[in-house]
């Protein structure tokens, strides 16, 4: 089992276009293979800092995730609310 750590810096004044497009993306990606769960956090001291922090049962699942269209779809449109890309860091325990 894996966890993934999403950190996103969302541009001024997209946080709430930014709140329903995640949530979307996330709800794609708990109907994809090997996805356990998902949560999203915010910065105490940014409120544009946002994490999401998703748990998969392999690595592989998770690249395949990654990897996939419809992620790939979601992210275009993602990436036109952020300040800039996104940061991935896979963890395990």
């Amino acid at each position: 089992m894996i966890n993934v750590l999403i950190e996103r810096n969302i541009a001024e004044d997209m946080e709430s276009t930014y709140e329903a497009t995640a949530k979307r993306t996330l709800h794609l990606a708990y109907q994809a293979k090997g996805f356990i769960n998902g949560e999203t956090f915010s910065d105490i001291n940014n409120s544009r800092r946002r994490f999401v922090l998703c748990k998969w049962h392999a690595a592989e699942d998770w690249y395949s995730w990654y990897r996939s269209q419809a992620r790939k779809d979601m992210m275009s449109e993602l990436q036109l609310l952020l300040n800039d890309q996104e940061k991935i860091t896979l963890l395990e325990n």
